[in-house]
């Protein structure tokens, strides 16, 4: 009866939390758009600027097992 009651306890005080969640998550994904792709654009960067500092490296075979 005790765990019945536990579970009656559990549904009343989540119950809202789920809704709550379940209405702000669009909205914090919807937020966190511009975000994500400011993370791309600035990941992209680093990866140009890799490339660009690695590349004479690249020319002059840097890397490549001489076995």
């Amino acid at each position: 009866m005790i765990k019945f009651l536990l579970w009656l306890l559990l549904l009343a005080v989540c119950w809202p939390l789920a809704l709550l969640a379940i209405v702000l998550w669009p909205i914090a994904w919807l937020l966190s758009l511009p975000l994500r792709l400011i993370g791309l654009v600035v990941d992209g960067a680093f990866e140009l600027l890799r490339a660009i500092v690695m590349l004479p490296a690249r020319l002059l075979g840097a890397g490549r097992s001489r076995a």
